[in-house]
């Protein structure tokens, strides 16, 4: 039995084709348990009913792209889950837009074309690993921080630094 076979994962892209690869590649992981969307909005009506383990999404779509999701998920006072992980997949990886997706609440980011192995170690990322959560004025989502630095001396502005000493 797989590592992944309890997993329910959301697959929301646009494009139909993007969506088979991405549905082929999980079940090749021994993941079954999927449902897809073509668009934000399909995916938060899915949403409400399904609570997925996993939302692996496109940035770019029409009515409801990819960053909007993410914040209607995070921060929507009717959000049905907030918490949930989210690797988003595109092929626009310029800075900018990988700055908007961390900043949005994303999980995982990967590029398109999609690798099984990319996938397979955002899945691992996001099920194996998982961060801790920031609630803040200007952000929800993952804790960004992915390593610990025993050597970084300042600027420590979070409550759990309080708690450790080291502020």
């Amino acid at each position: 039995m797989s590592q992944f076979a309890r997993v329910m994962v959301l697959v929301v892209d646009d494009n139909h084709y993007m969506r088979v690869i991405v549905s082929t590649m999980l079940r090749s992981m021994g993941i079954t348990l999927i449902r897809e969307a073509s668009d934000g909005a399909e995916a938060l009506e899915i949403v409400r009913d399904w609570r997925p383990d996993v939302i692996i999404l496109d940035l770019m779509m029409e009515t409801i792209d990819g960053i909007e999701f993410t914040k209607l998920i995070r921060r929507g006072v009717d959000s049905p889950h907030p918490y949930v992980p989210i690797i988003m997949m595109t092929g626009h990886t310029d800075r900018r837009r990988v700055i908007e997706a961390r900043d949005a609440g994303v999980n995982e980011f990967v590029a398109k074309p999609l690798t099984a192995r990319a996938l397979i170690d955002r899945l691992k990322s996001v099920i194996n690993n998982e961060r801790g959560w920031v609630k803040s004025a200007n952000y929800v989502g993952p804790d960004r921080r992915r390593k610990v630095q025993p050597d970084f001396k300042g600027p420590f502005r979070r409550i759990a630094d309080k708690a450790d000493g080291k502020m």
